[in-house]
């Protein structure tokens, strides 16, 4: 009996044993194999770094303000008789807008101007009676007093017409209308907005740090959301003479022709006034910068020389850089690249140093100084 059991025993440790060589065997393999693993080469697109002039600018935001701008009010309460507009229309100095009722006043004004016709005639009455010595000097500085008068007060009346005869300021294009046939105004209630499109004005403001570069008379670049394809041309018309003492900022204005009339006041405007001077820079696309709070680096495309049995390689390796002023899908580059450089730019989060890589640049749009995309 002891010896069945014996033999059991053995036999079991005989298979356990098996068991344990063979995945000793396999284990081995599979390290073997591991070590002996080439992954893959990654699929990156690649772009080089060349040089290249670029105009420089100062980049600021804007607001867009017309030359001359306001909301048509009166300077006399009254009843709206006549409306000499439609909303939008473009108008000249010194059309007529909006006419209050003027009843009570031309009828003053009928009375006065009578007074003032019969004033003059006794005027010349006294005159000649004067001249062949019939009435005293009083007398006429009398006359002369009371037609002064008459015509003093008809004056007053026909400026009070004037007041409820309300034209255009200057000349420019109306907004909606705000009142209507019959309706009382209010001194100072809004009637219409007047605004001069042709030119406008772009107020901005820059750090102190840039004012020993402008000038007037330097070119201003606007480019709006409202035309994304568009940059319109002005020139940079005034420099405030003091500074904000908060923001440390200096104000400027820039003056753009808008014969076309599609920049309007209050737009939201990204302004760039170009420096005389052009500089030689290095770029590369945005694309291939990864960003991190420890600085801005990109992966450089390297070709490794062939090996016994093994052919040349392409390898990135990880380079730090500083990023200066970006130009649509560029970006300059001021330090740690040379031209000539070819980086990866795109597919750069899935890199890492020394990782062998492979190029293709079929499917990657390619960059441009002026993006457009058709589906923003």
């Amino acid at each position: 009996m002891k010896r069945k059991i014996l033999l059991a025993v053995l036999i079991v440790i005989a298979v356990f044993a098996g068991l344990a060589g063979v995945k000793a065997l396999q284990v081995k393999k599979l390290i073997a194999f591991g070590a002996a693993f080439v992954p893959p080469p990654e699929s990156v697109s690649s772009a080089v770094a060349r040089e290249e002039k670029w105009q420089g600018f100062i980049s600021s935001i804007g607001t867009i303000a017309a030359v001359q701008g306001v909301t048509v009010t009166p300077d006399m309460p009254g009843t709206v008789r006549e409306i000499a507009f439609e909303s939008g229309a473009v108008v000249s100095k010194g059309d007529l807008l909006v006419r209050l009722d003027i009843s009570s006043e031309t009828a003053q004004l009928a009375a006065l101007q009578a007074q003032a016709d019969l004033a003059r005639s006794n005027l010349t009455r006294v005159r000649s009676l004067r001249a062949e010595g019939n009435v005293s000097l009083s007398d006429l500085d009398t006359a002369e007093a009371a037609l002064k008068q008459y015509e003093a007060n008809a004056d007053t009346v026909r400026a009070t017409i004037e007041k409820k005869t309300i034209r255009a300021p200057f000349a420019g294009r109306l907004g909606i209308r705000l009142v209507n046939l019959g309706q009382y105004l209010d001194l100072g209630k809004p009637i219409v907005s007047l605004q001069s499109l042709a030119p406008v004005y772009v107020d901005f403001s820059l750090p102190q740090q840039e004012l020993a570069k402008l000038k007037t008379g330097m070119r201003v670049r606007l480019a709006s959301d409202t035309y994304p394809d568009r940059r319109f041309a002005g020139e940079l018309t005034a420099i405030n003479p003091d500074l904000d003492a908060v923001t440390r900022s200096v104000g400027l204005q820039a003056t753009f022709g808008n014969t076309n009339e599609l920049l309007r006041p209050g737009m939201f405007a990204r302004v760039e006034v170009l420096l005389p001077e052009e500089q030689n820079v290095l770029v590369i696309p945005a694309t291939s910068v990864l960003s991190a709070p420890f600085g801005d680096s990109v992966y450089v495309i390297e070709t490794n020389p062939a090996s016994a049995g093994t052919p040349p390689q392409l390898v990135v390796h990880q380079q730090f850089i500083r990023t200066g002023s970006v130009r649509g899908d560029f970006v300059s580059v001021e330090s740690g690249l040379k031209p000539g450089d070819r980086v990866a730019s795109s597919g750069k989060f899935k890199l890492r140093n020394g990782l062998i890589v492979v190029e293709n640049n079929e499917v990657t749009p390619k960059p441009t100084k002026t993006p457009n995309p058709t589906d923003s």
